[in-house]
């Protein structure tokens, strides 16, 4: 099955179609929740906002966490000794801490200056970890 992810001329390229889908889900919705709460539209109550567009942007992961074991299944050894990859696994590691920490402290109540901190720290991780998606290609 995964050599047909391969030898199939569009079953990759389709499965990288996926893949950034997925990804406009997730930071789209992501961001779109971080620039409410430091103050762009600030008529939205942030608790409606937030169930939402983490529903979305986990629905946006799980399709790109989906799709991105699928390319990886196609060619593990090669992305394996990829450097751009494994950085990107690693700050896939961060932002799934950074989020535990982030819910674990009940950020979105408390919307305080370290929650703020946490959600910008997050955005960059992410588009750090886009960036890196993007390397994989070329390193």
């Amino acid at each position: 099955m995964f050599e047909s992810l391969r030898s199939h001329v569009w079953a990759y390229p389709a499965l990288e179609v996926v893949h950034i889908f997925g990804i406009a889900l997730l930071l789209g919705n992501l961001v779109l929740l971080e620039v409410r709460v430091f103050g762009l539209g600030a008529t939205l109550p942030v608790k409606a906002l937030s169930r939402l567009s983490l529903g979305i942007a986990l629905a946006g992961f799980s399709v790109v966490a989906a799709s991105g074991l699928l390319m990886f299944a196609s060619q593990p050894a090669e992305l394996l000794a990829n450097r751009a990859f494994t950085l990107k696994m690693l700050l896939l590691l961060a932002a799934g801490c950074n989020a535990a920490w982030f819910h674990g402290r009940g950020s979105l109540d408390k919307l305080d200056r370290l929650a703020k901190s946490q959600m910008a720290v997050s955005t960059l991780i992410w588009l750090a970890v886009v960036a890196c998606g993007r390397w994989i290609a070329y390193v």
